[in-house]
């Protein structure tokens, strides 16, 4: 049975100049120099370049026409359903190179912050209801247990932070991806706003995965709803850090260069997830991350700095997701602790979810399974860990199984000897060494 996603609400088309909410002179400059950086000389191609519809187009370049930086070529193009060619005047040339040493942006019109949280909140991540069935189907080809899922599924329904912990090797890398991909739809990454007067760029093909375009089919009486195509429809995003992140990582990134800012990582993740990987392991202590992220996960809003010290604020809209092997006791203060919405305690397997997940690698990687050799791994080998089980053991031990039976040219098999010899390789053994 498929689920049915109700679908995000698409950004409206904005119908003139009058709804567009940005500086005049802005938008002009960006016209500017998009055809002169583009080449680009009729109104469908500039609504094309600067993503904006043909109507409001038509009144930019009325309007840079009204102040001579823009003069009609007198020739109309066959090609193009003999559409009126423009191109810039000496001055509205010198306009554009004047506004490029200002800034190098050109192409797709920013969506102004204000109209950006609008869309923000009929995309939230907290809109969504999450199912049983949505989560199971989405960690199917992980072996669970139930108790797990009960709370899994309220915290990601209710949209708020998550902290995982636990020892590691237990997938609790592979459960965020899981959680990622059950929530299932889409939204519209801006591909710049516009705060102050500033272009900050957030859609990012790195972090964002855009859906194929559907184009309008012309038998159809009703032609397809269109969009702002200052917006990329993409996959809810996805941002997973891990010993790398930094204090630095969370600000705005300025290009001295263009003279534009690029969005901080979690402004990218805006309606999506931001999985912060093996907490601990940065160099910033835990604590002063997470007092970094006190307020975006209280209040919803994050705040962030221009080059000018102006700050401002931005929604925050995100699931985040912590995973660490450290006890939470050992890493936060209590007040951090309260702050965090869900903890989840992501044990290792019993052993018969550890056998369950053995049998299950062993299949898909065409690995007999011997008798003789499991009870050998279960009554010999794990006593001597204290019968400590984790997830990642079963793949670690049969791909150590099938190195060996391709060194030494036999078909794939198990038996107490190559446990014996993969077992070797999973433990450093405690030992002094002589320098």
């Amino acid at each position: 049975m498929n689920m049915q996603v109700t679908p995000v609400m698409e950004p409206p088309l904005p119908r003139g100049l009058s709804e567009m909410q940005l500086p005049i002179v802005m938008m002009r400059d960006i016209l500017l120099k998009t055809i002169f950086r583009k080449n680009v000389n009729m109104v469908s191609e500039i609504a094309e370049a600067i993503c904006l519809p043909i109507q409001v187009t038509q009144e930019l370049v009325d309007m840079a026409r009204d102040q001579r930086l823009l003069e009609a070529t007198g020739t109309l193009n066959a090609n193009s359903g003999n559409e009126m060619g423009y191109q810039l005047t000496d001055a509205g040339k010198a306009r554009a190179l004047d506004a490029l040493s200002q800034s190098e942006y050109f192409g797709a019109m920013p969506v102004p912050l204000a109209v950006y949280r609008e869309q923000v909140k009929r995309q939230s991540i907290r809109n969504i209801q999450i199912t049983r069935e949505q989560l199971t189907r989405a960690m199917g080809h992980l072996i669970l247990p139930d108790s797990l899922l009960d709370h899994l599924g309220p915290a990601v329904s209710a949209g708020r932070s998550i902290l995982m912990y636990g020892p590691p090797g237990n997938g609790k890398s592979s459960i965020s991806n899981g959680v990622r991909d059950a929530l299932g739809d889409k939204v519209y990454v801006p591909r710049a706003i516009e705060y102050s007067g500033q272009v900050i760029t957030v859609y990012d093909p790195i972090v964002h995965s855009a859906v194929t375009e559907i184009r309008d089919d012309p038998t159809k009486l009703r032609r397809a709803k269109r969009f702002d195509t200052r917006y990329v429809c993409c996959e809810r995003p996805t941002v997973v850090t891990g010993g790398e992140l930094s204090l630095k990582m969370l600000d705005l990134v300025y290009n001295p260069t263009a003279r534009t800012y690029q969005a901080p990582l979690q402004l990218k993740s805006t309606g999506g997830i931001f999985i912060v990987d093996d907490l601990g392991r940065q160099e910033e202590p835990p604590q002063a991350l997470i007092n970094r992220w006190i307020v975006p996960l209280e209040e919803g809003k994050d705040i962030l700095g221009l080059q000018s010290g102006e700050k401002f604020e931005v929604p925050f809209d995100t699931l985040v997701i912590f995973s660490t092997n450290f006890h939470p006791n050992e890493i936060f203060d209590q007040a951090a602790l309260r702050r965090i919405f869900f903890k989840i305690k992501i044990d290792g397997p019993n052993q018969e979810n550890f056998l369950k997940i053995f049998a299950l690698v062993a299949r898909k990687k065409g690995v007999p399974l011997n008798e003789g050799a499991l009870l050998h791994l279960l009554k010999v080998k794990y006593p001597t860990i204290n019968n400590v089980y984790a997830n990642y053991q079963p793949v670690f031990l049969i791909d150590q199984m099938i190195a060996i039976c391709e060194f030494e040219g036999i078909p794939y098999q198990m038996s107490p000897e190559l446990i014996d010899r993969a077992w070797a390789n999973m433990f450093v053994k405690d030992e002094h060494i002589v320098k």
